[in-house]
């Protein structure tokens, strides 16, 4: 009997701990699959997870994932947030270009947006990321010196244009690059100050991609970039084989006027304004 009751005991402990985990699997939300954590920021009551799908800060365009918990894990949903990003120079100070920030469809925890780190960091000049957040009501802020890192090929240029102003153009697609026609994405801003930035509307980017390996030659059936929303411009790059390309671009004002960029000859081979690839 004494043998039976102890067994009795042992099934049911077994049985909780069981229930308990399941309810633990079931209640965690999965949201961050094929997301790399970047770095958590943390300041009292809360924790703010920075994913990517590279797990890295590039200098260029960034879309950028973050989840909210509070200090025991648990998972802040509905949050409203915004973020600023200040790049701390030795002299002075400014922002980039950002978006606002949003919840992932059909998603109550994962929150996105994209950054556009015209510059790298330094060991003498750095990032910092401010999130300002509002959890049932009441505000919180959190920041940290964030680590951005020089991208390998170069996908963001600044340049001022022919009518004074300073503008700053980044390549958001192809990521992924593949022989024959790609789709090219390309956000191109303004600099209203030195920490605003605004979409420009109704401008034209004229690409040629050249291979330099290859005797600098080019490729068929390319579209220009033209504004497809609010601060997106997209067209079409093809890449007739393998290798290192060099998207040569000019852009043009509402107006057609040339901004920056020079085109292509047998005496110019490459425009001041350029995005890289290689696959």
């Amino acid at each position: 009997m004494k043998i039976l009751k102890y067994f009795s005991s042992i099934m049911l402990i077994l049985i909780t701990i069981s229930c308990k985990k399941d309810d633990i699997n079931i209640n965690l939300p999965n949201e961050t699959d094929g997301l790399k954590l970047v770095q958590s920021i943390k300041n009292d009551p809360f924790i703010i997870d920075l994913y990517t799908v590279s797990g890295k800060l590039e200098q260029g365009y960034n879309e950028v994932f973050f989840q909210i918990k509070d200090v025991e894990g648990h998972l802040i949903e509905n949050a409203q947030a915004s973020w600023s990003p200040i790049m701390h120079m030795m002299d002075k100070s400014h922002a980039c270009p950002y978006s606002s920030i949003s919840l992932v469809s059909d998603s109550k925890t994962l929150h996105k947006g994209f950054i556009v780190f015209q510059m790298a960091g330094n060991d003498m000049e750095y990032w910092e990321l401010s999130i300002n957040i509002i959890v049932q009501e009441s505000p919180y802020n959190l920041s940290a010196k964030i680590n951005v890192i020089p991208a390998s090929k170069k996908r963001a240029t600044t340049f001022t244009g022919s009518d004074g102003k300073k503008y700053v153009l980044a390549m958001v697609q192809p990521t992924q690059p593949k022989e024959g026609l790609n789709s090219i994405t390309a956000l191109l801003y303004t600099m209203e100050n030195m920490m605003s930035f605004i979409p420009v509307n109704g401008y034209t980017i004229k690409i040629d991609p050249r291979m330099p390996s290859m005797e600098n030659h080019s490729s068929p059936n390319n579209e220009n970039l033209t504004q497809k929303s609010t601060s997106f411009y997209e067209g079409k790059v093809a890449f007739s084989m393998t290798g290192y390309w060099k998207i040569n671009l000019q852009v043009f004002n509402e107006a057609a006027e040339l901004l920056k960029g020079e085109p292509v000859t047998n005496e110019n081979e490459s425009s001041s304004l350029f995005f890289e690839v290689e696959f």
